[in-house]
């Protein structure tokens, strides 16, 4: 794959966010011809290139003419410079001349030979060819005032065509917006006026809207490498503003701006590289994309919020019958007369720099996943949750049901987008009456927590799967359960020690492997003679567990109560 940067192109995102094209991650390139346009043109026949062939391609958008040696302050970039080659009499180092003037984005030098120099050094040329800096040999009865009329008019026409250009996709896609079309439409503008493939992605790669030329070209570009296999778009790899192309196909991204953050992206592809003056038609596009994501956002809004707010009653119970509650979820395409599993996904807390859009997406994220796996899933987002009323069979396995939404929740994580942050889910038994959503609703809550105490962040856990955690999770008093604790596990009750904590580590693996000795010094790679020697020392301080079934269950049950308590 090659990376190319437009021409004079920075790949380096703005440091911040102003109301210009430069939103767009495309800088405001000015349009122009470039140096080997300019030499077709009939005013420069006979001009030859002495040097910076491989620079032809440079844009030239305005010409200057150097009557003095100290030229280099009043220099620009994208000029063409023509000189008599006078001035350059008087330079005494010109392979730094030459190096000054690339340095300042110079389109090209254009020189007259014969009259004031004859030749220009060579090792001046090979500096040339070196940064790609055309250097032009001019005939001597040019004039120049032919020259800069002649392409300046060029410029300023081909900007005019541009600007109307750039006007015309504007009226078109926002006529698009402002008469009811959604992304999808912009897309299929992008392809009219554009490219052969137009894509709306969200700021966590989700695909949007999309639209192509054919069938075809829509699964080539799915193919490229900016897409992961589940589709989503690689957001924090592209550059906006970068121009790559992969077999044959050439792509440009563009930032979508709304206000203090960006609402996506713009992806276009094509078989024909992405030139200068296409920026200025991708910039009403991305302003078309704006205004449809922010209309589709503000349905969206409040469409989610009426339907969190049924979610909520009916898991709460205060969502009337349950014959009403059938109804009503039919209304929303909800389809809750099924076998259900009540699904939590809940964050770990809010990531650092985290923005306001940040839950939404992770809200989408899950509605996503869920709308892949059954478009008829009831989905709502809470403050710190995500609730989702999965439809299952009667007869599945809560292993079958947890590598299921394990699968959801994968997608979430990572390849759906929803990396930025962290959650833990929580999963009910399976209720086949919607009276029981609100018993199914705590279960889940209980399997997040739970979960998240015993496996970190990232956990699903099934609520079945929490053994004798589901009891000890139901106790509320807390102060018996630590009295239990101490009292059973003496010194080593409190922890924070190192060597305290050691012994609970050899003790857990101990009762993990029934007291098999041999095995628990393998696991731990202790000597035989040590692990005993410590057997020893814990049942000096705790009792002979090793003997007392009851004491042994105790301890257990001690280690177990203190895993939950853990912070």
């Amino acid at each position: 794959m090659e990376r190319q940067v437009l021409p004079t192109e920075q790949s380096s995102a703005p440091a911040a966010p102003e109301p210009s094209r430069r939103d767009t991650g495309l800088d405001p390139t000015p349009t122009g011809i470039t140096v080997r346009e300019a030499l077709a043109l009939d005013v420069l026949a006979g001009a030859t290139v002495l040097a910076g062939a491989q620079g032809l391609d440079r844009l030239v958008t305005r010409v200057n003419v150097m009557e003095v040696p100290d030229v280099l302050p009043w220099v620009r970039p994208d000029e063409l410079l023509l000189t008599t080659g006078y001035p350059l009499r008087q330079h005494g180092d010109l392979v730094a001349w030459v190096r000054a003037l690339d340095a300042r984005g110079l389109a090209g030098v254009a020189v007259k030979l014969h009259r004031y120099v004859d030749r220009l050094p060579p090792e001046a040329l090979a500096e040339a060819d070196r940064l790609g800096l055309p250097v032009l040999a001019l005939p001597e009865e040019l004039g120049f005032d032919d020259v800069m009329n002649t392409v300046l008019t060029l410029v300023l026409n081909r900007r005019a065509v541009t600007l109307a250009r750039a006007e015309q996709v504007l009226d078109d896609l926002v006529g698009v917006v402002i008469s009811g079309g959604d992304l999808d439409r912009v897309c299929e503008g992008m392809v009219r006026h554009l490219a052969e493939a137009a894509l709306v992605t969200s700021m966590d790669g989700r695909v949007l809207a999309r639209a192509a030329a054919s069938e075809e070209v829509l699964q080539a570009v799915l193919a490229l490498p900016c897409f992961d296999p589940t589709g989503r778009f690689l957001v924090e790899e592209e550059v906006p503003g970068v121009s790559v192309e992969h077999e044959d196909l050439h792509r440009m991204v563009a930032r979508i701006p709304g206000g203090a953050s960006d609402l996506g992206r713009l992806v276009l592809v094509r078989s024909s590289r992405f030139a200068a003056e296409d920026r200025h038609v991708v910039v009403p596009a991305t302003t078309a994309a704006a205004l449809a994501i922010t209309k589709q956002q503000a349905v969206a809004a409040v469409e989610a919020r009426y339907r969190a707010d049924f979610l909520r009653d009916a898991l709460l119970g205060r969502a009337g019958t349950p014959d009403r509650v059938l109804t009503h979820a039919a209304d929303l395409g909800w389809d809750l007369d099924q076998p259900l599993a009540v699904v939590v996904a809940e964050v770990d807390g809010p990531t650092e720099h985290e923005g306001l859009a940040e839950p939404e997406r992770f809200r989408a994220a899950w509605r996503g996943a869920a709308a892949t796996d059954d478009p008829t899933t009831a989905v709502a987002g809470f403050s710190q949750e995500v609730v989702l009323l999965l439809g299952v069979p009667a007869e599945a396995e809560p292993a079958q049901v947890t590598e299921r939404v394990s699968a959801m929740a994968r997608q979430v994580h990572g390849l759906g987008g929803g990396g930025r942050r962290t959650f833990c889910t929580g999963i009910s038994r399976t209720l086949t009456d919607v009276a029981d959503l609100p018993r199914a609703y705590a279960e889940a809550r209980k399997a997040v927590q739970v979960g998240r105490r015993l496996h970190g962040p990232r956990a699903t856990t099934h609520f079945d799967a929490l053994g004798v955690f589901r009891l000890l999770s139901q106790i509320e008093g807390r102060e018996e359960v630590d009295s239990f604790v101490a009292e059973t596990l003496g010194p080593l009750a409190a922890g924070g020690d190192p060597d305290a904590e050691d012994l609970l580590h050899t003790l857990t693996v101990l009762l993990d492997n029934n007291l098999n000795v041999a095995t628990t010094a393998r696991a731990l790679h202790f000597h035989y003679n040590s692990l005993r020697y410590r057997i020893g020392k814990l049942e000096r301080m705790l009792g002979p567990f090793t003997t007392d079934p009851r004491l042994r269950f105790a301890i257990m049950l001690a280690l177990q109560v203190r895993q939950l308590r853990e912070p």
